[in-house]
């Protein structure tokens, strides 16, 4: 079975806390993208089996999609186990969701291939305690996330915008980028207005309200991250914002040629350039 995992972008992310647990609490605008990873997954007699064609992905225990997979097959006492290939598109560590994306594809594939008949919501409780993107990356729709990642009030409408996706060689550990957050001086996005804009597809009350709590830290960690930014708005894009922890930065635009300009400037320049949409359901 092919099975495609989607990438996924922060319109808007606030850092409200930190928990008792040791875990932020988040409140964010959270998008898919039609930029996937192509995974195929087969059943086989017995064990996990994991190829992908990045040398950087390790392809035992640590890897998100045999972690997933493990705990299906614990869950559900499996005979069988599966032999899982992924063709990575989605940089790593880069806010992009490219783990998770994929190990909400596998519990997805699994589900149909071992008729478990789960629901959305059995496949989020067995999995969100190995990635805190992974329930959004099952429902893959247009929402406001709060918690850790785990609670979704979806937003119905169709936003039509182009996205270039740049990303400098360096990646942002998401542990590294929380332990540099200054609460004191954190900047917290009005997440309300950005969805009220979002349901009445507002586009440049949308823009006017990018904004990430957690950009000004991972400006720090990899200085690439603000240069990229302030070269987009530049270049004309009507915004520009760090997705997630990073350290990929979006462009949003709603001209075709602005978003050409803007790939052939950065191609070539940085490992990672990419012309995108949202996902529309």
């Amino acid at each position: 079975m092919k099975i495609r995992a989607f990438a996924k972008i922060n319109l808007a992310l606030d850092v409200v806390g930190e928990r008792e647990d040791g875990y932020h609490e988040l409140n964010m605008i959270m998008a898919p993208l039609m930029l996937h990873d192509l995974i195929n997954i087969e059943i086989i007699d017995s064990g996990i089996q994991i190829s992908t064609n990045s040398y950087k992905i390790p392809v035992d225990q640590r890897n998100i999609m045999y972690k997933v997979a493990q705990a299906v097959i614990d869950y559900y006492h499996l005979k069988q186990g599966v032999k899982i290939h992924c063709i990575k598109h989605i940089p790593s560590q880069a806010g992009l969701a490219g783990g998770s994306a994929d190990g909400a594809a596998v519990i997805k594939a699994m589900n149909r291939l071992f008729n478990l008949r789960m629901s959305y919501n059995d496949m989020v409780s067995l999995t969100k305690s190995i990635g805190a993107d992974i329930p959004f990356c099952i429902y893959n729709h247009l929402a406001v996330v709060t918690g850790i990642g785990e609670k979704f009030e979806f937003i119905d409408t169709y936003f039509n915008a182009y996205f270039l996706l740049v990303k400098p060689k360096k990646g942002v550990s998401t542990k590294r980028c929380f332990a540099s957050l200054d609460m004191n001086k954190a900047v917290h996005p009005d997440i309300n207005k950005m969805a009220d804009c979002l349901r009445i597809n507002d586009y440049w009350g949308v823009v006017s309200c990018l904004n990430n709590t957690l950009e000004e830290p991972s400006f720090k960690i990899v200085n690439d991250i603000k240069d990229i930014k302030d070269k987009m708005l530049e270049l004309g894009f009507d915004g520009a914002l760090m997705s997630g922890s990073g350290s990929c930065v979006f462009g949003i635009t709603q001209s075709e040629d602005i978003l050409e300009k803007g790939f052939s400037y950065f191609k070539g320049k940085y490992p990672f350039v990419r012309r995108t949409e949202l996902l529309n359901s």
